[in-house]
């Protein structure tokens, strides 16, 4: 059997402080609803020009715009000391995966930061209502951006494929709704409600557009800009890294056949819940790899002292139900999908692009773009937004709760 070893550049390997226990029990360890919710309407008594300087000098891509809403959650999180702490020493670790995933679809770098507030960045976080993993995916929409779950493997929990798949979900959103606020917003109450809160509102600006959000939504936003700025300007608040308890180098082992995590953990010398740590989407402490499909497997360096017994493990079939099967969806909250009204987006003209262009593209006629857009004329030029209402049926649930 031929094993491809990769040598990953000694990244810092953080364990995460979570309850495997609790995990196996089915408890929910935690839920994007746990962001804090702040008075609607809060007093901005206490405008600080340093907070609204330093969003400013961090800023790259995505607005980080600093108001009243954002500086009731810097006052949150930058109290909460001890948990941001361990998202910035989980952040050694965690972030070189979201940076390189995110890079690789053009997705700005600042996204990384949204694991904070959706999982604590622990991937075995399951929600009230079954969203998983570090990115909170729930089955539907897991399925839909390629991540697999069996009996063997939930990928929603693997840190490199989910990953993959947020930053393909934010390229969609983007390109749907042309503004990387909204596309976070999406990224929490889904495509459809932010549509339709822009239809409300007939605005693509997500401050002018929040009232008609839901109310998580309102919140989840200016809660992912306080994130970024106290992970950017923890020195400034006395939060210090912890490091992690734990420090290993790692390697990544690709693997053929049906290898036990707890034989290998023996074979490398090492507590066998820390190797599971390491591969949290395998559900049985079994890597199911094949010759057509072959495992990733994260391991501490190997060394030339127990490469042999390694060797020999990964080179021994285990006896075992080999037999995979999809996992099922039905213990997930059923999706509701309702009819509602046709919802606009807006499309960015292109160098060469006509009316007869952009209606072939969505399917609509153009003289319906002309109705909508108020045109007197086919004349339109690159750079213009032109206003399209889609005729296909939205679901009033979120995109991430998609069945």
């Amino acid at each position: 059997m031929k094993i491809k070893v990769h040598l990953v550049s000694y990244c810092i390997l953080a364990f995460i402080s979570f309850s495997a226990t609790a995990q196996q029990h089915g408890l929910i360890l935690n839920d994007t609803t746990s962001v804090p919710e702040v008075d609607e309407t809060p007093l901005f008594n206490n405008y600080n020009f340093n907070y609204k300087n330093r969003l400013d000098s961090i800023q790259k891509t995505v607005p980080l715009t600093y108001n009243e809403y954002v500086q009731k959650y810097i006052d949150i999180y930058s109290g909460r000391k001890d948990m941001m702490g361990k998202m910035l020493g989980l952040s050694d670790y965690y972030f070189p995966i979201f940076e390189k995933a995110l890079k690789s679809l053009n997705i700005p770098e600042e996204i990384k930061y949204l694991p904070i507030i959706e999982s604590s960045m622990n991937p075995h976080a399951v929600s009230r209502v079954g969203a998983t993993g570090l990115w909170q995916f729930m089955f539907g929409t897991a399925r839909e951006y390629g991540l697999n779950m069996d009996n063997f493997v939930d990928d929603r929990k693997d840190p490199i494929q989910a990953s993959y798949a947020a930053a393909t979900y934010f390229r969609d959103a983007y390109e749907e709704l042309g503004d990387w606020l909204l596309a976070i917003a999406a990224y929490n109450c889904g495509m459809g409600n932010v549509k339709r809160a822009m239809e409300k509102s007939n605005s693509n600006d997500f401050w002018e557009l929040r009232k008609f959000l839901p109310t998580e939504t309102r919140n989840y936003v200016p809660a992912f800009i306080a994130a970024v700025y106290v992970m950017k300007c923890s020195d400034k608040h006395q939060i210090n890294s912890q490091r992690p308890s734990y420090i290993k180098i790692t390697d990544t082992i690709q693997v053929n056949r049906f290898i036990s995590i707890p034989t290998l953990a023996k074979a490398l010398n090492m507590d066998e819940e820390e190797l599971c740590t390491l591969n949290p989407s395998y559900k049985k402490k079994i890597v199911n790899g094949t010759e057509l499909e072959p495992k990733r497997v994260i391991v501490p360096k190997v060394s030339l002292a127990n490469f042999a017994q390694i060797y020999e493990v990964l080179n021994t079939d285990i006896e075992t139900n080999m037999k995979v099967v999809l996992a099922s969806n039905d213990e997930t909250r059923p999706a509701r999908r309702v009819k509602s009204k046709p919802l606009f987006f807006f499309h960015k003209v292109r160098p060469g692009q006509n009316l007869g262009a952009i209606a072939n593209k969505y399917h609509v006629e153009v003289q319906d773009l002309k109705v909508w857009n108020k045109l007197k004329n086919l004349t339109i030029v690159p750079g213009q937004k032109i206003k399209v209402y889609s005729s296909h049926v939205e679901s009033d649930i979120p995109s991430r709760l998609k069945s």
